[in-house]
């Protein structure tokens, strides 16, 4: 049994409070102190020890929430478009018939908007599991600014019907509001992006070096953060895929290359390097929803020196997301995957970039990657220089539109050399997958930005890590500080977040062991007595 709780703005959403000594409110702040544990292992010969180790956190979350902007790369595309409607129809509950009726407004496929966490059970073994976004004061998406930037100049009613993803009724309800957004010039570097865009570039900057391309996109930034009186920025690329960029000494592998770069107009410098250095030099933090290598060296050197968060790369929406829920249970079952040959067709813009070879090759890597660490972890069935064999295949098939249809066929090694393959079809609206993580990337983003912590060793309040390894649940090939490693087994990444949510209002994590129930549960003891 468990109490339900509406997720819709201002609809019964619980004020979550933490009755601890270790956890205060203020009108200004949740502090909360926190006891982090973390398994110090040695390996030496044959023996593995363990030490377990504790380390003392206080965190402070900054309650109010700022009026938040989201300013998007690719606004007229298939996910800016989509977004922009969507979030109209449901700040105004705009209702619609579709083939089944009339239909409403949701915020589905979204970890803040639409999941929950369990907290824990009541004395009567009731599970309490409230949303996501009530753990901390968070920004909602009907509260968003939404503008930006495109490479088309279509206002974003014809950009919807030319994405043609939401159903025609609703389309035609929102036209009025949407008729009223028309995007800013963007940066168009036809070396990047494939040849076959080239007609749909009529609203393009033409400033006639990449310093002034800088300095306007800082412009654009400063005047809507102006305009709509702003606390909070955040800049995201759901653009056309780039090609990759070279990265190599004196071009891009400090903060001084990569400006230096700027100014002297290299080649090797794409679009997508100009908004994230402008967001970063504008203290906007800036997430890359593609799977060119944007946040080369110098750019992550830039973001730290400034303190500006950065996240990337790519959307993690549909085949890559089953992938690593797949792998992970696999593996984790003690069952050897040998290959993974993954297909795709898809007919939408973002099809027809990717069917060019240098476009193709940046999300091929991004999609690839994506079972490293779930093989690393089982050394048992995968030894030193194993690994499965992954194929990818993405094709443009103008006839399905944004109905993307991917096939993936899992071969696997079972008990006594048996073989055993699963083949899955999966049919979804590309972009209605990728667009509630455009909402969980701002909305987890600017939760960030107003939290801090110190510790017992570091007594001043700092904020975390520049590079927001906290967003990897909605990436790809999710970006992290050096040194750290990558996750890309979805459950794991879910836990960080929710448990990193946890641990601000001082609590522990859901460990799911439930011995009250298996076994008589002693009296509670304090943390001095344990």
């Amino acid at each position: 049994m468990s109490r339900r709780f509406s997720t819709e703005k201002g609809m019964d959403v619980p004020n979550i409070e933490v009755d601890s000594e270790n956890v205060e409110y203020t009108e200004e702040h949740i502090t909360a102190k926190y006891l982090y544990t973390k398994n110090q292992v040695k390996v030496e010969e044959n023996t593995v020890k363990v030490t377990p180790g504790f380390h003392k956190y206080t965190f402070q979350t900054e309650r109010k929430v700022g009026k938040t902007g989201v300013m998007l790369i690719g606004l007229g595309g298939n996910n800016g478009s989509t977004i922009t409607a969507a979030i109209l129809a449901n700040k105004h509950n705009v209702c619609w018939n579709g083939r089944t009726g009339k239909l409403e407004p949701n915020y589905f496929g979204s970890l803040t908007q639409a999941s929950t966490i369990r907290l824990g059970s009541t004395n009567d073994g009731e599970e309490i599991h409230v949303p996501f976004n009530s753990l901390l004061p968070m920004a909602h998406p009907n509260d968003f600014v939404v503008g930006g930037w495109d490479i088309n100049g279509a206002n974003l009613a014809d950009a919807t019907d030319r994405a043609a993803v939401l159903d025609y009724d609703l389309r035609q309800k929102l036209r009025p509001e949407l008729e009223k957004i028309t995007p800013m010039p963007s940066i168009y570097y036809p070396d990047f992006i494939a040849a076959n865009q080239a007609d749909r570039a009529d609203n393009v900057l033409s400033t006639g070096s990449k310093q002034k391309d800088l300095e306007k996109i800082r412009s654009d930034i400063k005047e809507f953060k102006s305009k709509h009186d702003l606390d909070t920025v955040v800049v995201l690329w759901t653009a056309n895929t780039e090609r990759f960029t070279d990265v190599e000494p004196g071009l891009n592998m400090t903060a001084d290359e990569i400006l230096n770069s700027v100014k002297e107009n290299k080649d090797e410098v794409s679009p997508s390097n100009i908004f994230a250095i402008a967001s970063i030099l504008e203290g906007c933090p800036y997430i890359n929803g593609s799977p060119q290598n944007t946040l080369v060296p110098g750019v992550i050197e830039l973001s730290e020196k400034h303190n500006v968060f950065i996240g990337g790369d790519d959307f993690k929406s549909g085949q890559t997301k089953m992938k690593s829920v797949l792998m992970d249970f696999l593996v984790s079952a003690g069952i050897k995957v040998e290959a993974i040959a993954s297909y795709n067709h898809l007919g939408n813009n973002d099809g027809k970039n990717l069917d060019a070879p240098a476009q193709f090759r940046s999300k091929e890597i991004s999609k690839s990657n994506v079972v490293d660490d779930m093989v690393a972890m089982n050394s048992i069935l995968y030894k030193e220089g194993e690994h499965p064999d992954h194929v990818v295949v993405i094709k443009y098939i103008p006839t399905v539109g944004d109905s993307k249809r991917a096939l993936d066929e899992y071969t696997s090694r079972i008990f006594m050399n048996g073989m055993n393959t699963i083949v899955m079809h999966n049919t979804c609206e590309d972009s209605l997958l990728a667009t509630p993580l455009i909402i969980d990337l701002v909305c987890m983003t600017e939760l960030m930005t107003r939290i801090k912590y110190k510790t017992s060793d570091s007594p001043d309040w700092q904020s975390f890590k520049p590079v927001l390894s906290v967003l990897s649940y909605m990436l790809k090939a999710p970006l992290v500080p050096k040194g750290t490693p990558v996750v890309n087994a979805l459950m794991k990444q879910q836990r960080c977040a929710t448990n990193i949510l946890m641990a601000c209002i001082g609590l522990n994590p859901d460990h799911d062991m439930l011995l009250e129930h298996k076994t008589n549960l002693p009296g509670t003891v304090s943390r001095e007595e344990l």
